[in-house]
């Protein structure tokens, strides 16, 4: 019987069931670099998206590493949502359901701190939640973190965005200094430096390229809009295309809950996710969301990076954030695995400078606009403006031939612009027929 790829990393074979289980085939990019750095106990920095299994490529390794005869805690992971601490707690669950010796504890804001004091008088081995209830639980003595092996730091950019990183630093400073830390991060910004120079000695740093993904996975388009009929223009977009889950990305939470609004009004029913949500509303639209109740869901850079959306087949941008580093973020949700995935973006022309932004750094769009009930293929931008450049310079050209009066009479403007026209379409027609001369030429 052949080997299974995973058996390469020298995993326990309860943690091979778990992957057969998951039907992982081959390890992702990420795993295969990450997994045999950390079962060796190495400090590491990775730099990765969404959607690379990143999450299994620390999960595997640090699980296995749990003695299940010492019930103390050896393994914490911090993420900087409730929903991506509980995405995480739940794969480790699946693959506890294998080593079912190990306990795993999850402690997330929202819930009732003394339910969790008093479900940790035995102590998990593997903590896993948001870094002020963890630390509130430590601040308790409810548990002893100082005990831990290893730590993990997942989303550290968005940890910083959301101001978390000074708890972070707190429960890195209880571990004792020969503990293992692995920092997870989309980018690694300035500000994360600080903490990195602090409590990384020697790193290895793990780099995954997201274009190479990105662009192998997903159709990029993009369609003109004036800021006027933009919601008109969604609608449209939105009946050319059948998903089977649409994110459709807003810049700020009032926006997601205007275009919610003009949905509504349209009688299209869709689900909304931002920062604006209660706690309670937030799990009430992620529960619809899992039980496929929408096709579409509106939301806010929330959900680009603080929530794990499973099954999305397109997303929409229906704003372009000023920061081109989201575009990355947004785009990262669909298109995940060995699935295929749809962007769209919608943009003004005050956008234009973003969207170049965005093909600097290496995304290449299909220029496409409505028609007839799809999307049809137009010409780029680029070639527009093109088109526009070359007319303004045949019209610089011909001014001169179009006869000045020094005497200005009534109508002189309208017959001057008429005379003008005239000889462009002239030197368009002489341009059209040299051109075709040419090309039978050849």
């Amino acid at each position: 019987m052949a080997k299974h790829p995973f058996e390469n990393f020298e995993l326990s074979s309860e943690l091979i069931e778990a992957v057969k289980d998951l039907n992982f085939d081959q390890p992702t990019e990420i795993q295969r670099r990450v997994i045999p750095k950390l079962t060796r106990g190495i400090n590491l920095i990775g730099q990765s998206q969404t959607g690379t299994g990143k999450s299994h490529s620390f999960l595997l390794p640090l699980i296995d590493r749990i003695d299940p005869s010492v019930h103390e805690p050896q393994v914490i992971i911090l993420a900087p949502t409730r929903e991506l601490a509980k995405q995480l707690y739940d794969a480790a669950q699946h693959l506890l359901g294998f080593k079912e010796e190990i306990k795993a504890g999850l402690y997330i804001g929202g819930t009732d701190k003394q339910k969790d004091i008093q479900k940790s008088k035995i102590e998990p081995q593997l903590i896993i939640g948001t870094p002020n209830r963890i630390n509130d639980m430590a601040e308790e003595h409810a548990l002893k973190l100082h005990l831990a092996k290893s730590i993990v730091i997942d989303e550290a950019d968005l940890m910083i965005d959301l101001g978390f990183m000074p708890m972070v630093d707190s429960i890195a400073a209880r571990l004792r200094e020969e503990a293992q830390i692995a920092v997870f991060s989309a980018t690694i910004p300035k500000a994360l430096h600080p903490f990195l120079n602090k409590y990384l000695t020697q790193p290895e740093f793990v780099e995954i390229d997201p274009m190479e993904k990105t662009n192998k996975n997903i159709e990029f388009f993009l369609i003109p809009t004036k800021s006027n009929d933009k919601k008109e223009k969604l609608v449209e977009v939105m009946s050319t295309i059948n998903p089977y889950l649409c994110i459709i990305f807003a810049n700020s939470r009032e926006r997601a809950d205007e275009v919610l609004n003009h949905l509504a009004d349209q009688g299209i029913k869709a689900g909304i996710i931002h920062g604006g949500l209660t706690p309670r509303e937030r799990v009430q639209q992620m529960k619809r969301i899992k039980q496929l109740d929408f096709q579409f869901v509106v939301a806010s850079d929330l959900a680009s990076r603080g929530i794990d959306i499973e099954g999305v087949s397109h997303v929409i941008n229906y704003d372009i954030s000023q920061d081109v580093d989201f575009f990355t973020h947004r785009v990262g949700r669909t298109g995940r695995g060995n699935y295929k995935g749809t962007a769209i973006t919608l943009y003004t022309p005050e956008e234009e400078d973003l969207i170049n932004q965005i093909e600097k750094k290496g995304f290449t769009f299909i220029h496409v606009d409505t028609k007839s009930g799809e999307l049809k293929e137009i010409k780029d931008r680029t070639q527009r403006s093109g088109r526009k450049k070359q007319e303004d310079n045949i019209e610089q050209k011909l001014k001169h031939k179009v006869k000045s009066k020094k005497k200005v009479k009534p109508g002189y403007k309208r017959k001057f612009r008429y005379e003008l026209d005239q000889l462009k379409r002239n030197e368009k027609k002489s341009f059209a027929k040299r051109r075709n001369k040419e090309a039978r030429k050849k």
